[in-house]
């Protein structure tokens, strides 16, 4: 059992709080915003794609949650501030979307798309002042963190957010409470075919768990991290990697 559909809890949550998840429209973010919704958070889900961010929603809903779609370049500061505005008075931000490794990028301007996107929301929201016991996790990466790979920009990036999460952590804490997840290898759109090729056997065989983590798998860390439950846990960083880093 890979755990990816674990029975509904509350965690904690009050009901009907709403959540800001960007890069819901796949992957980790469309985990995020169907479990958010499943503990009975009303879901603000952000997303370049239309389309798929309208399919998330329409999960949503028709499994009796309560989710609006947004449709928004984080790297856009009007776009962000139109979506904060939107999305009403936010106590939870699920600060996940950025651009995929395997995009050949500028090194300067990945950085500022990377990492100045995460700051860009969380800036903007911070701003409206959101309620007590508002909490904020942004996705990172073992990469950067703990290994090195390719590419130059994208390993940079995910070590400059767990930095921007500390910082958060120190000297926000007034207003929210931070915390940063670090993915490994999970099984998403974008590395479709990853597990079937030679590179992706050869690193899969280092896992203790021997899989790559399913997307919900990596939601509940993120909504257990989010939620009332974790309210000591400030400025962490988790990986949920299978346990691949301790073999590295």
């Amino acid at each position: 059992m890979n755990g990816s559909n674990p029975p509904p809890v509350a965690l904690g949550f009050t009901p009907g709080d709403v959540v800001i998840v960007t890069g819901a429209g796949s992957g980790i973010g469309r985990a995020a915003a169907l479990q958010a919704a499943r503990v009975g958070l009303t879901v603000s889900a952000w997303d370049l794609d239309p389309d798929t961010v309208a399919a998330t929603v329409a999960a949503i809903t028709a499994a009796g949650g309560t989710a609006s779609a947004v449709v928004a370049d984080v790297g856009d500061q009007d776009a962000v501030a139109a979506g904060i505005a939107s999305s009403g008075s936010v106590r939870y931000l699920v600060n996940n979307a950025g651009p995929p490794s395997a995009v050949p990028l500028d090194f300067d301007a990945a950085l500022v798309l990377a990492v100045g996107s995460m700051r860009r929301v969380a800036e903007a929201w911070l701003a409206t002042g959101p309620p007590a016991g508002a909490s904020l996790v942004n996705t990172a990466s073992v990469a950067g963190n703990w290994i090195g790979t390719a590419s130059d920009w994208y390993t940079t990036a995910k070590a400059a957010i767990a930095g921007y999460t500390r910082y958060l952590a120190a000297y926000r804490s007034d207003v929210v409470r931070a915390n940063a997840v670090a993915p490994g290898i999970t099984d998403t759109p974008r590395i479709v075919g990853f597990a079937d090729s030679d590179m992706g056997r050869r690193v899969l065989a280092r896992v203790p768990l021997g899989r790559m983590a399913a997307p919900e798998e990596v939601a509940w860390v993120i909504l257990f991290l989010l939620s009332p439950l974790a309210s000591y846990v400030n400025g962490a960083l988790v990986p949920i990697d299978g346990g691949w880093m301790i073999t590295q």
